[in-house]
């Protein structure tokens, strides 16, 4: 048993009859008053975000969770397939499990957090950054350019990303998995 003071960013607990993965959280001491922890809460079983108050000292549940990497094979209509990297086993993740899921290509390697009692999957997390190619991007007007000028790019992924203007088709680029922004063109 944990308390709100054990709360950060990744941790499982089991909160409200379901289980709940802490994707932001802030101590909060105020001047006046006991002291809190303001946290954000992302189901693994629906995706639902939900902003919760924890007092200080506040008994929590905290789900003991284990890692693994997997390889992303391919998704369907309902979600996607990966392969253990030691085992060769396949598993397989509703959409609603995976933050930006439009950056991953096939092949990529995925940690899964994995339920230690049962071994039944939480969620999954992506690289903090991916390198994808472009393969559309609107046409940099000339003259734009007095500030950060963006614009439209589809990638390899078939996810729409800004890029600066001088990104071209063909151009491989570097993305954050977080936000899905643009990092920097990779060069070969």
């Amino acid at each position: 048993m944990a308390t709100s003071n054990d709360i950060r960013k990744g941790l499982c607990i089991e909160y409200s009859n379901d289980i709940f993965k802490v994707i932001e959280f802030l101590h909060v001491k105020p001047g006046k008053g006991p002291a809190f922890v303001r946290t954000k809460l992302k189901s693994v079983t629906n995706g639902k975000v939900i902003d919760n108050t924890f007092s200080a000292g506040h008994k929590i549940d905290e789900v003991k969770v284990i890692t693994r990497k997997f390889q992303y094979l391919y998704d369907d209509e309902n979600g996607f397939h990966f392969m253990n990297n030691e085992d060769f086993s396949q598993l397989y993740l509703n959409k609603e499990m995976i933050e930006n899921s439009n950056l991953m290509k096939a092949g990529e390697e995925v940690t899964i957090i994995l339920k230690e009692a049962d071994e039944t999957p939480l969620s999954a997390e992506l690289p903090q950054s991916v390198y994808l190619e472009v393969i559309e991007a609107d046409p940099g007007v000339k003259g734009n350019t007095a500030t950060n000028a963006l614009k439209n790019a589809i990638v390899e992924t078939g996810a729409r990303v800004m890029v600066p203007l001088f990104i071209e088709p063909g151009d491989k680029i570097k993305v954050s998995t977080e936000d899905g922004s643009y990092l920097e063109r990779v060069k070969e």
